[in-house]
């Protein structure tokens, strides 16, 4: 897990050695070990290093292969490492280190580009051909690591946060009327290409850039996900497909192993982290370190679920860390939160990771983590509703949307409307073929969409912060094909993820897997009361966001008088949506 920047040319300049060193040095905290700089002619590479595999220099970033002609820099990591060093030493390739990074220079040039569709992990990358000049950029099939670009005159220039793009210079910092129309309705999703700046795009994942040395730039998607059973599955009972999903989630969990450093789970204490845990144990794992964190209560609303992780922790008998977070901290973390985040992000939950990543940093450098079961296994609430709808679309938005079109007139100062971008969006992405049912369309939309822009941008920012490198075996590709493959009945079944209800109770405790749906909770966020209001307050009527001309002043002193009665269909505060954006464009000097 790093962070990586590169600049390539196209004119017949050179690139901009001391930009470049500025872009990899702001993203110290994501590889706070070591950090290298390579250039060869019109192309320079960037790397900040967090060790987890080959703990040496030999794996040293950017990597340059000169018997392969290949340069590498590298964000990630790749789970099947070794099986592919194995069949690369098998056609005859001989290994300098015992790292990841110098595999992936290994397989592209073995079998080109179609390299990807043999690693099973998590990437951002970029490998420059010495002799051809071309570079080619990636991003592993789940997004789960991020990848920024900007195209400038005469050159593109890439990282892994925005804002060590912005630390080059020279990039255009308006911002985008989509990204802004997308952040206020589709529940604070930005998708890919758009960043909440005009002049920053992000590689969509699973996708593949190409450059040429005259600027010439193809982009590939190279999978996908398709729903419904295949033809030796049609016949499966429900007990065939819970033996297919636990079969799958052993093999995750098993690979995100991996490290040659301790690996510990974040335990919240539902049903998706103490699987986890329970398969880890399964898999002859012990003294696991696990970690759970709760916040003060706000009225009747409970600030923490420590009562479910204790007792996975008690049953697996892991070397458990509670870690309870009062006001007095927590305020502070938000605006330290902020500014760790590379786009905004509403969700209350990212103050609560950046904490528990802090703590947790302390004891390991490398965590699993349980994100992504819900949106793949129909964990929410809008998922069954889609079941027999006529209309998806409309049902979709309904549930999800956190405004309609009237709402965002209310909102939005008329510059920045620009019609109904972001249903138009989904009704595209719903229109693809591979997904037939309307359930389907909703679980492919968020599994390749919100997913991303949402709770996996999250974890990766607020672990990142600190150095600490976040596996999701959820995201397991593999995980993430079966469970498409599960017939919707069977994951809706039970109020949301029944057919993972099945796999756990072969697994961990049934109390935990017979209790109501939880979350992370931040209740201070939700309802903004006492020092969050008044941040919140602060921001939303500062001179520097009020001259933005963004929000309707009119419709931000409404949701002022009476916070609490504002709420989104998805129970966030409308209030908080807008304060966060005005508090992240403050936190970065934009806007």
């Amino acid at each position: 897990m790093c962070g990586i920047a590169g600049e390539v040319r196209f004119d017949d300049q050179q690139p901009d050695l001391a930009a470049l060193e500025r872009a990899t040095q702001s993203m110290e905290r994501r590889g706070p070990d070591t950090s290298g700089l390579h250039a060869q002619g019109r192309i320079a590479f960037g790397h900040r290093r967090l060790k987890i595999i080959d703990l040496t220099d030999a794996a040293q970033q950017p990597m340059v292969d000169s018997g392969l002609g290949l340069t590498v820099v590298f964000n990630g990591c790749i789970y099947n490492h070794e099986d592919l060093r194995a069949e690369l030493e098998g056609k005859g390739y001989r290994f300098f280190s015992t790292g990841d990074t110098e595999v992936i220079a290994k397989a592209y040039h073995a079998w080109g580009e179609d390299f990807v569709h043999r690693m099973n992990g998590m990437f951002a990358f970029a490998i420059a051909e010495r002799d051809s000049g071309r570079v080619l950029i990636g991003r592993d099939r789940l997004g789960i690591k991020p990848l920024y670009y900007a195209q400038t005159p005469g050159a593109l220039r890439f990282a892994s946060t925005l804002q060590a793009l912005l630390a080059f210079g020279d990039i255009d910092t308006g911002l985008d009327a989509d990204a802004l129309n997308f952040y206020f309705s589709f529940h604070a999703v930005v998708p890919a290409p758009w960043t909440m700046l005009r002049g920053v795009r992000k590689l969509p994942p699973a996708t593949l850039m190409r450059l040429e040395p005259d600027g010439r730039c193809t982009m590939r998607q190279y999978w996908d996900v398709s729903f419904g059973p295949r033809e030796d599955e049609l016949g499966h009972t429900r007990a065939d497909w819970r033996q297919l999903v636990a079969d799958s989630l052993r093999g995750a969990v098993k690979r995100r192993l991996v490290a040659d450093v301790p690996v510990g789970v974040l335990l919240s204490g539902g049903l998706d982290s103490s699987l986890i845990v329970g398969l880890l144990a399964q898999a002859g794992q012990t003294g696991l370190s696990t970690f759970s964190i709760g916040f003060e209560s706000v009225g009747d609303e409970a600030g923490d679920e420590f009562q479910y992780s204790d007792i996975i922790a008690r049953h697996f008998e892991t070397d458990h860390h509670q870690i309870r977070i009062d006001t007095a901290r927590a305020l502070p973390a938000l605006d330290e939160a902020i500014a760790a985040m590379s786009e905004p992000m509403t969700s209350h939950d990212c103050v609560g990771f950046y904490l528990l990543s802090q703590e947790v940093s302390r004891h390991v450098k490398v965590v699993q983590s349980g994100q992504g079961a819900d949106e793949i296994f129909a964990g929410y609430h809008w998922y069954p509703p889609m079941l027999d709808t006529n209309d998806p679309l409309d049902s979709y938005a309904r549930a999800f949307f956190d405004r309609d079109r009237a709402g965002m007139g209310e909102l939005l100062q008329d510059r920045w409307l620009n019609g109904d971008r972001p249903r138009d969006f989904v009704a595209e992405h719903f229109a693809r073929p591979g997904a037939g049912r309307p359930i389907d369309k909703a679980l492919r939309l968020d599994t390749q969409i919100m997913l991303t822009d949402d709770p996996v941008k999250r974890v990766d920012n607020m672990t990142m912060a600190w150095g600490l490198e976040a596996r999701t075996p959820f995201l397991d590709y593999e995980v993430v094909e079966a469970a498409a493959r599960v017939p919707a009945e069977f994951k809706t079944a039970e109020g949301g993820k029944g057919i993972l209800k099945d796999v756990g109770r072969d697994v961990i405790p049934h109390e935990v897997i017979d209790r109501p749906k939880g979350y992370f909770p931040v209740p201070a966020l939700k309802y903004l009361r006492g020092p969050y209001l008044e941040r919140v307050r602060s921001a939303v009527t500062s001179q520097r966001f009020t001259e933005a001309g963004i929000v309707q002043r009119g419709y931000v002193d409404t949701l002022l008088a009476d916070p609490e009665a504002h709420i989104t269909p998805l129970r966030g505060s409308k209030l908080y949506q807008i304060g966060l954006l005005a508090m992240w464009l403050e936190a970065h000097g934009l806007g």
